[in-house]
């Protein structure tokens, strides 16, 4: 099972770029922090519009992990990031409810 679910800030503005095949990536930076810990940058990407979502938001991301290769100078290089099916302002407590429900339900099933 691959589930992440990562809340935090956007460390930056999310950035739309339009891939060669026509479809639209959403890139975002999310920045968690732990009791004790450092802060740890988390790249996350969607092929969904963000919205209203700016640097600084909080925000609750549900996805999954995945490692992109791709060539760049003429080598293969690889990116590890968090593919997000969902990212919602953290601050939205009964979307965010029903997120969470909704994961807790997949883990669930998964245990069963």
């Amino acid at each position: 099972m691959n589930i992440v679910v990562i809340q935090g800030t956007l460390s930056s503005e999310p950035v739309e770029r339009t891939l060669p095949s026509g479809a639209i990536l959403t890139s975002l930076e999310v920045t968690t922090r732990t009791d004790g810990e450092s802060a740890r940058s988390v790249p996350v990407v969607t092929a969904r519009s963000v919205g209203s979502l700016s640097g600084g938001d909080e925000v609750l991301v549900v996805g999954s992990v995945r490692r992109r290769f791709f060539r760049a100078g003429g080598a293969t290089q690889s990116r590890t990031e968090v593919e997000a099916r969902a990212v919602l302002r953290a601050g939205r407590s009964a979307r965010v409810a029903r997120l969470l429900e909704s994961v807790r339900d997949e883990l669930a099933a998964f245990g069963d």
